[in-house]
């Protein structure tokens, strides 16, 4: 007699033939240019494997299907379909998976970047690999959509979600590539100063030094260091130091004695402010204004990064401040 386990094998093999005869029939009718049918009988087939509960065979079905009808630059079919395809994943227990977030991410290189379907499926995209909690979305998906956008030369949107994500290296190429095309030789400085400073104040020390030592190596009009030749590069290597030491003290003076630099841009005594507080055991200001943050005069910072800046009572406690009369040690 067939075991149970031989038994669930026939089984799936028989209706993963079944999903293939129907993908034969669906893309033939989609080669014909019957479109819309074809369309219709996707979602037809997506509500009869749901209420089945095959959520799999559905998933898979939507993700093909996405594909061919994007192959043939029917944007909006396909675009339903990758709706449909984050549908069966949010009503199932599916887990997060690479594969599963690389199709998600290659569904979002092939829309239209001025659609608004775009900007809902990369929402509801990013709020299900974070299992729809508050957080602002899975750091793997994060990097592969920074890399689609980055391809698009999209550098703003791309810089953000390099933001939420652990590529520090892939952060600095792009921001190199980025100061390059769009910014101005006197603020190829100010490119990865802002960049270092809002990973510190997402609590990402390790990227922020991975981005920092990157993009100075790698960017043409950089000298090579430490030290730099620009003071504010400078500053920056001291931050990442001071932060490893995790000296108040330090931390004051080095503050104080870069403020002709600081006061280039508005912010970083903003962003500063907050890494005083993760770093250092500094009290938050009673008057702190954060809303600046929304107003950016040199660079773009997209206003959901808002709160990941600011925390959303998740921060871990600052280290106790250390009382220390003695010269700064940085080395």
């Amino acid at each position: 007699m067939m075991s149970e386990q031989e038994a669930l094998k026939c089984s799936s093999a028989r209706n993963r033939g079944g999903v293939q005869r129907v993908e034969g029939k669906l893309r033939a009718s989609v080669e014909k240019g019957d479109y819309y049918e074809a369309h219709q009988m996707y979602r037809t087939l997506f509500f009869r494997y749901m209420s089945q509960a095959k959520h799999v065979e559905a998933r898979e079905l939507m993700y093909s299907g996405a594909l061919l009808f994007f192959s043939y630059n029917q944007q909006n079919s396909a675009a339903d379909l990758s709706m449909l395809v984050l549908e069966s994943l949010e009503q199932s227990d599916a887990k997060v998976a690479d594969d599963i977030l690389e199709h998600l991410a290659k569904l979002f290189s092939l829309m239209d970047p001025n659609s608004p379907e775009r900007v809902a499926f990369v929402s509801r995209a990013l709020k299900w690999s974070t299992g729809g909690s508050g957080k602002l979305g899975h750091p793997k998906l994060h990097q592969l959509l920074a890399v689609t956008l980055w391809k698009e030369q999209n550098y703003s949107e791309s810089r953000y979600h390099f933001l939420h994500s652990s590529d520090g290296e892939g952060c600095a190429q792009m921001l190199v590539e980025y100061s390059a095309a769009r910014g101005f030789r006197s603020e190829v400085d100010m490119f990865v100063a802002q960049a270092v400073l809002q990973f510190l104040c997402l609590k990402n020390k390790s990227s922020a030094s991975v981005v920092f030592s990157t993009y100075t190596q790698k960017h043409p009009s950089i000298e090579k260091g430490p030290p730099f030749g620009q003071p504010l590069l400078n500053f920056i290597w001291f931050l990442l130091l001071a932060v490893d030491g995790g000296k108040l003290t330090v931390f004051t003076v080095l503050c104080e004695q870069y403020q002709p630099s600081l006061k280039r841009d508005p912010m970083y005594n903003e962003y500063l402010d907050r890494i005083g507080q993760l770093f250092f055991g500094v009290p938050p200001k009673q008057s702190s204004s954060y809303g600046g943050l929304l107003a950016r005069p040199l660079f773009c910072l997209p206003g959901n990064l808002l709160n990941s800046l600011m925390g959303s009572g998740e921060e871990e406690e600052g280290e106790e401040a250390q009382e220390d009369s003695s010269p700064i040690e940085l080395d």
